[in-house]
């Protein structure tokens, strides 16, 4: 770009994107009040915005936008129309990661993005190992708080110089996950009957960590006694940001596995004395998580997610 200006603050280059972003997408779809983050599996989110009119951009396409290298997330934004109201709506239909090797200021760029777009609530989704054992594989939890790990050794996406076009230097977080949000989303599963169905809903903590290693054993019990509820490796940095943005957040993780908090066996105990290696592994591995399980559970309780954000925003927006 001819004009670009040397040195630009944060707020200058999020206009600089989304001038580009403007050039590429309709008029009527071009000052979205809500945004969509799709978590891995989660995707199929996308269906909930019409057919048409619709704009979709790869963020390769995208002015200073991260591109995600994980399966499972496309990496794109969507704009679009929303429900009966015509709601306008963007997606971004998966998300770059800290253990991707981007700066946690990078990660969440698409976030400010969205608050200079004039996003007023941000929905942030992902898919999450179940500590709390009362959850079940496809079980959906409103995020209500969070334990931000990295946090605590200093990795914050607003470390360094505060970005004051955006928020305050130091912003709350008690009030993180909005309440009337919470409230909506439960009346929402009740209203659409999937309170009589065999997936249940939860409001819990969530633990960020870095990854990419899935959680030890001895992690695990850690983050449950610390009342964590769920784990995984992304959200946190996007909702630190998005409320110093001043944007609304409601949030939640799809129980994707159940972690495992039984401590290890002993290798001088009795009842593997005469396993060969291979019945060892099989021993061992019980309850392991694995990517690809991640995505096939996304691909189970896609559905359901996506009529509750629907029926979530409807309700909100209904005039």
């Amino acid at each position: 770009m001819a004009n670009r200006i040397a040195n630009p603050t944060l707020f200058q280059k999020a206009t600089e994107t989304i001038e580009h972003l403007r050039k590429n997408v309709p008029e009527n779809l071009q000052y979205p009040k809500v945004a969509i983050i799709c978590g891995s599996g989660l995707g199929g989110l996308v269906d909930t915005i019409h057919a048409e009119p619709r704009a979709e951009i790869p963020y390769s396409d995208i002015p200073h936008f991260p591109v995600s290298t994980v399966v499972g997330h496309a990496g794109r934004m969507v704009f679009g129309l929303m429900g009966p109201q015509n709601l306008p709506i963007v997606l971004l239909v998966g998300r770059a990661h800290f253990y991707e090797g981007y700066e946690l200021g990078l990660i969440t760029y698409a976030t400010r993005v969205c608050k200079v777009l004039g996003v007023e609530i941000m929905i942030v989704t992902n898919a999450a190992g179940g500590l709390n054992q009362e959850y079940s594989v496809g079980d959906i939890v409103i995020l209500n708080d969070h334990i931000n790990l990295p946090g605590f050794a200093g990795f914050n996406p607003l470390r360094g110089p505060n970005e004051n076009d955006f928020g305050v230097r130091f912003p709350p977080l008690s009030d993180a996950y909005d309440l009337d949000l919470r409230r909506r989303a439960h009346k929402a599963w009740t209203k659409l009957g999937f309170d009589k169905g065999p997936r249940r809903v939860h409001e819990g903590v969530y633990a960020f960590v870095t990854g990419p290693t899935f959680e030890t054993r001895a992690e695990c019990r850690l983050l449950r006694t610390w009342g964590a509820d769920v784990v995984g490796m992304s959200t946190v940095p996007e909702i630190v940001v998005a409320r110093h943005s001043g944007m609304r957040v409601l949030a939640f993780s799809l129980v994707t596995n159940k972690a495992v908090l039984e401590p290890g066996v002993s290798g001088k105990d009795e009842s593997i004395q005469n396993m060969s290696p291979k019945e060892l592994e099989i021993y061992l591995s019980a309850g392991k998580a694995n990517h690809e399980e991640v995505l096939e559970a996304g691909r189970e309780a896609a559905k359901d997610m996506q009529e509750l954000v629907k029926q979530v925003l409807s309700d909100l927006y209904d005039p």
